[in-house]
């Protein structure tokens, strides 16, 4: 018999909150037919939305919801679960849930604890996991495709492919080792797994050098606006973001702190960064909000360079962290090979620009969501590289010792996934979730 205390049913909204045309009560663990008979009447059959009479113990409507039914093991948590559609009131959601809370071991769920249950279920693994939650927090379509992707299983797919090469080349010198003085073992059985692990160790630096984009993607890319003071600043940001967000002013100076937004910038997330115009200035404040400029410039990602076409030509040398911009094309004036042309106020060039910071931030040949998102992906991935190193550059032909880097290189992967070392990644992982989810 089920311990209600150990192991309670949890409830929880699972829509988002306040006043809706319609929201969704999420109930799962082993109480869930019995809140369902206890409340709807009956269990109704498994996948199929039922309309029913929400009644509470005393006998009086509390709502009228369709009620859905997932039996385990079938179903997200892997344990019984039930869905109630409720009527989006407060009051509605309020009475339903105090109804079901007083029934014995149904408690409000923790959050993320429905999809902590699934990942404990073995329905997701940890990858999926964070994808689910990147996927809920997503804002741009960049963010939409990569978290879609981590939630459908790709990088835990890729991870369980080089696990079983790896493993494949541990049996391989685990056979060097037993049957190296028997005639029927044939081969060179450590070039094999020496092989195997190569192929691996080139697909998982393939992996890493995909990580700064994923994380980019995953947090936002940061943008910073620099130039000569008038040279325009605040005027594009205001323009990007088709709204004042700085004060625009002739007098030079008049933006001293550096000013943020945030953007979905052709789906990518952007954090676009107006600083204070370089110059020497003897005003102690100017010259603080000039060195801020500059330290940010030094960390962003993409540094649009301004200058107004009416002004002497930058000086800063073209990288891939820098993009030169002429403003004010309106009025006279050249726009100097490289860079590209805008006009606040007509929007001339606008399209142009915006496509080239996209292509700069986004990579020219990114076709697909980077496979690695996280700080804690690229560690794992570093540690499995760094094992396959040692093991495919050895010299000492030991199969004991390139087993060993094998192994580590196996674990690393696992890992990855969650399935060791993780509880600490758990606890910090699922807080951040929503309480429904």
């Amino acid at each position: 018999m089920t311990d209600l205390r150990s192991h309670p049913t949890i409830v929880a909204l699972s829509s988002g909150g306040g006043r809706a045309g319609v929201a969704v009560v999420r109930v799962s663990g082993p109480q869930v037919r019995f809140v369902l008979e206890t409340i709807g009447g009956s269990v109704p059959v498994p996948r199929e939305a039922s309309l029913r009479r929400l009644r509470d113990r005393a006998g009086e409507t509390i709502d009228t919801a369709l009620v859905l039914f997932f039996p385990a093991p079938a179903s997200f948590t892997g344990e019984d679960v039930a869905e109630f559609q409720i009527h989006g009131s407060r009051a509605v959601l309020a009475r339903l849930l105090s109804e079901l809370t007083t029934m014995a071991g149904v408690r409000l769920a923790e959050p993320g604890e429905f999809t902590r249950r699934a990942f404990e279920a073995g329905k997701l693994d940890l990858a999926e996991v964070e994808g689910l939650a990147d996927l809920i927090d997503s804002e741009t379509e960049w963010q939409r495709r990569q978290a879609l992707r981590q939630m459908d299983g790709a990088l835990g797919e890729r991870c369980a492919d080089w696990r079983a090469r790896l493993i494949e080349a541990m049996a391989l010198l685990a056979a060097d080792l037993d049957f190296s003085d028997e005639g029927d073992v044939n081969g060179p059985l450590i070039e094999q797994a020496c092989a195997l692990a190569a192929d691996v160790l080139v697909e998982l630096r393939q992996a890493l050098a995909s990580f700064a984009r994923g994380e980019r993607v995953r947090d936002g890319f940061v943008v910073v606006l620099t130039g000569p003071p008038n040279a325009g600043k605040s005027s594009l940001l205001n323009a990007l973001a088709r709204r004042d967000v700085a004060i625009v002013s002739a007098i030079p100076g008049t933006t001293r702190d550096a000013i943020e937004i945030r953007m979905d910038l052709a789906g990518l997330p952007v954090l676009l960064i107006d600083t204070a115009g370089l110059r020497d200035s003897n005003d102690a404040i100017e010259a603080e909000g000039v060195r801020r400029a500059l330290a940010l410039a030094e960390r962003a990602d993409l540094v649009l360079a301004l200058r107004a076409i009416d002004s002497s030509p930058n000086q800063t040398r073209p990288t891939e962290r820098h993009l030169g911009v002429a403003t004010k094309i309106d009025l006279s004036g050249s726009v100097m090979p490289g860079e590209i042309g805008v006009s606040a106020i007509t929007g001339e060039g606008m399209p142009a620009l915006l496509d080239a910071i996209a292509s700069r931030l986004s990579g020219e040949n990114a076709t697909e969501p980077a496979l690695l998102t996280r700080e804690r992906h690229r560690i794992a991935v570093s540690d499995a590289i760094s094992a396959l190193n040692r093991m495919t550059q050895a010299r000492h032909g030991q199969a004991e010792m390139l087993a060993e880097d094998v192994r580590l290189a196996v674990a690393a992967l696992e890992r990855l996934v969650g399935r060791i070392d993780v509880e600490d990644v758990l606890d910090q992982l699922f807080s951040g979730f929503c309480i429904g989810k």
